[in-house]
């Protein structure tokens, strides 16, 4: 029950995370959220997999920080987009 803490606290910081990271406009409003919880998630569930319990201080120390993997996602997914749509308006003879 407690890997609810750690989505919870992933999606929070894809939220932060998303709102930080320049050209927002280019990604969906859900796309932090989701990396964010999905690397908590899976980051507590290996942990706790491997056999350290939640008595430790390692699985809630990696809730707040493996999410922040969501920050080099974000700013990737950034400039992949608009790399494409520059490339889609020269091919359309836009700009």
């Amino acid at each position: 029950m407690q890997i609810l803490l750690a989505l919870i606290v992933g999606a929070a910081i894809g939220t932060a995370l998303h709102f930080v990271v320049a050209h927002r406009d280019t990604r969906g409003v859900v796309v932090g959220p989701i990396v964010g919880a999905v690397a908590a998630g899976l980051a507590w569930t290996i942990l706790t997999w491997s056999g350290i319990g939640i008595d430790s201080p390692w699985p809630w120390l990696s809730a707040l920080v493996v999410p922040f993997i969501t920050w080099p996602v974000l700013i990737v997914l950034a400039r992949t987009r608009l790399a494409h749509d520059e490339r889609e308006r020269v091919r359309l003879k836009l700009s």
